[in-house]
């Protein structure tokens, strides 16, 4: 069945603040079965199970009741879960969850921190083209390299 198969996983480009390091993980899911699978897997991963926090959201869309199996989990940093699948409810992508990884360094960033996971999350779902990007008339995906690299 490939529906519990454990999906591809996607790493993005971490990023530091004041010695506080973000990054997101991404996969295709159908299944909340499979949610638990990719953090089985990713945990598997001594850096990315040694992280502060562990942040996620999913979204599944069911075809047959026309609506969305989607929950999130802080992993200890407050309401955070809540902010990246609002950010996914509101780019309105379905089926795939989204892991943001946090490192802590000693120094609080107060609402900062936010801001980061969410771009974090924002990011490897563009990047994923999850999100139908506004300024790009085709729909198809097939423009997958003609993104410009932002800031760097």
């Amino acid at each position: 069945n490939p529906y519990e198969e454990l999906p591809p996983i996607y790493h993005g480009e971490p990023m530091t603040d004041r010695r506080s390091t973000f990054q997101a993980h991404l996969a295709p899911i159908v299944t909340p079965n499979q949610v638990k699978m990719v953090l089985d897997k990713l945990y598997e991963n001594k850096k990315i199970a040694s992280a502060t926090h562990n942040i996620y959201a999913y979204r599944i869309y069911c075809e047959d009741k026309q609506t969305f199996l989607q929950d999130c989990e802080d992993d200890g940093e407050t309401a955070a879960g809540g902010r990246v699948l609002h950010l996914m409810q509101i780019l309105d992508v379905r089926n795939v969850m989204v892991v943001v990884s946090r490192w802590y360094g000693g120094i609080l960033l107060g609402p900062d921190r936010f801001k980061h996971i969410n771009n974090c999350a924002r990011n490897i779902l563009v990047e994923h083209n999850y999100t139908e990007s506004l300024d790009e008339p085709c729909k198809s995906g097939k423009h997958k390299k003609v993104k410009t690299k932002k800031g760097r």
